[in-house]
């Protein structure tokens, strides 16, 4: 069972193997949220599902003239991409055909920036059997490895139980109480001129939570494309750290995406498992009471 990262020549093993198992493309583009599907329609692994974060991986809000998101009253987290219900992402894995014996293997072309959501998903809805390709799909074409394109025949439809959540989620209310306190660290995932409130694409409100410490999820992957050494992360968020407690840490970052990444990073190193705050800095920010930090 892999429950971190796979590697291109393990997931060449796993798919000539008689062991069950779903591949997924999350491929992306915030700017363009049709790019990742017409990117996987171009090129894909064989047999990969496409999963859309905004459709398949979110619950669809309501979106205010002043760039304000509010999430339905059944999403699991607010911000531009809440989170849905664990009963409404278990519906769409049936839909799809996907069952508790898989191996899920999740995959982008983005730096592990979108399938790192599925991920996480599929953690919080009980399932440990689900790894990361490392490298994306361009360490899987680097390595000779076949692609295809147009659409995958449909699956029949399985009947996914959702079990014990295998991940914390945070909620705004968590964040609030104990801000300022030791038992909370905070570590947000956006670039660090967001982050520090110089440039803001996507919200209403540019800056950051108080008290948060910046790691940009690209940190963690290194010149090859791929994450890098366990040691290394690991000596890279002791360093950030700076002597707080690994267990403290709520990882966030635009809204609850690009977060994970640092979540995964920190489980390869040894320091997980982590918290993530869903609603991120777009749902922290939807409310102009709440407190924000620049710099």
């Amino acid at each position: 069972m892999y429950t971190t990262l796979i590697s291109v020549d393990e997931l060449r093993r796993l798919r000539t193997s008689d062991a069950p198992h779903m591949i997924f493309d999350c491929s992306f583009d915030l700017m363009n949220p049709a790019a990742g599907e017409e990117q996987y329609r171009q090129a894909h692994i064989p047999g990969a599902v496409y999963a859309h974060l905004d459709t398949a991986l979110s619950d669809q809000g309501v979106v205010e003239p002043d760039g304000t998101h509010h999430p339905h009253p059944d999403a699991a987290s607010g911000g531009r991409h809440p989170l849905p219900s664990r009963e409404k992402f278990a519906m769409w894995l049936c839909a799809v055909g996907f069952a508790n014996d898989m191996q899920a293997v999740v995959y982008d072309r983005q730096g592990a920036n979108y399938c790192g959501r599925l991920w996480w998903m599929l953690k919080w809805a009980g399932h440990d059997a689900v790894a990361v390709l490392d490298g994306g799909l361009q360490a899987w074409q680097a390595a000779g490895g076949e692609v295809t394109g147009g659409e995958e025949p449909s699956h029949f439809q399985s009947n996914f139980k959702l079990g014990p959540e295998r991940t914390r989620l945070a909620t705004t209310r968590d964040v609030q109480q104990r801000l300022g306190q030791p038992t909370q660290t905070l570590i947000d995932a956006r670039a660090a001129p967001r982050f520090r409130g110089e440039v803001e694409p996507l919200d209403p409100v540019a800056g950051h939570i108080p008290g948060a410490l910046n790691r940009p999820f690209s940190q963690n992957i290194g010149p090859d494309g791929k994450f890098k050494p366990p040691a290394q992360l690991r000596q890279e968020f002791e360093a950030l750290l700076a002597g707080r407690d690994p267990r403290s840490v709520l990882h966030h970052c635009g809204s609850g995406v690009s977060a994970v990444p640092n979540v995964i990073a920190m489980e390869v190193a040894g320091l997980g498992p982590t918290a993530l705050y869903a609603g991120s800095w777009s749902e922290w920010c939807s409310d102009r009471s709440r407190p924000v930090e620049k710099g």
